[in-house]
């Protein structure tokens, strides 16, 4: 599976960029992938249009949004775009705004980007590599902090699972991976890893497979779509906060 620094490059990556509206930040996200051969012009659009359609539910953590949409005839190949702005732009989401940093993926899989997506998330959540981004002077010193977020990355062995918890996004690619990576930290903390499996997953699959899981960690947007389900649906504000995951499961959990 592909990591963060082989999804990115220096021509993917624009710094200090101004932007007026989150419209035009996605906009800027997307020219970069689009100039890269990445993606066409169709699929800028929709990853404005997934946000018109559910929500700035891609705000998964302060300050920070991921865009993204399907993929379609219009992804020529699996990457991504790094957009940090002059100003923070808000999208709209009541606690994660406003908005200085954003990423675009473009997939023509919802499983070749998986690995780029847990290193993202793990950086997201360490306050000096947020420092180290925001103080970046060229994309090179971006793909430094990066790189050296892969090369810590640690890979566990798998291990047997019997009950399932799905984190859900609006197609399945993107914003439920944050939360899969920060819930899987969670478990392993606790020792519980083995016992639970947790599922990446869309609003549409996850409506068919409620009855097969405990539990569905989403965001508000998304949790207003997905409705009454018949579990338990708890809504994480901040995707890569493991103390807001870790509160959820033990009120899921009772403990």
């Amino acid at each position: 599976m592909a990591h963060l620094v082989e999804l990115l490059n220096e021509q993917c990556i624009a710094l200090d960029v101004a932007a007026l509206t989150w419209q035009d930040s996605v906009r800027a996200a997307g020219k970069l992938l689009e100039q890269a051969g990445i993606a066409d012009a169709p699929y800028t659009q929709s990853m404005i249009d997934n946000v018109l359609t559910n929500g700035p539910y891609i705000v998964v953590a302060p300050g920070f949004a991921f865009a993204h949409a399907r993929s379609s005839p219009a992804v020529r190949r699996t990457g991504m775009s790094w957009v940090r702005l002059s100003e923070p732009i808000p999208f709209g989401h009541k606690t994660n705004d406003p908005v200085r940093l954003v990423v675009a993926l473009a997939a023509i899989d919802a499983d070749a980007h998986r690995s780029a997506m847990a290193e993202l998330a793990k950086l997201l959540a360490d306050p000096g590599k947020l420092a180290a981004l925001e103080d970046a002077r060229v994309p090179a010193e971006v793909l430094q902090v990066l790189g050296g977020a892969h090369e810590r990355e640690r890979k566990d062995a798998p291990a047997q699972t019997r009950n399932l918890i799905l984190t859900v996004c609006g197609n399945g690619l993107g914003t439920s991976l944050f939360l899969k990576n920060t819930l899987e930290q969670v478990l392993n903390v606790w020792g519980w890893a083995s016992f639970i499996n947790v599922e990446a997953t869309d609003t549409i699959s996850a409506k068919g497979r409620a009855k097969e899981a405990d539990l569905i960690m989403t965001s508000g947007e998304i949790a207003k779509t997905l409705g009454d389900v018949g579990i338990p649906v708890r809504v994480i504000e901040n995707f890569t906060s493991s103390r807001e995951v870790d509160t959820a499961l033990r009120d899921s959990y009772d403990i």
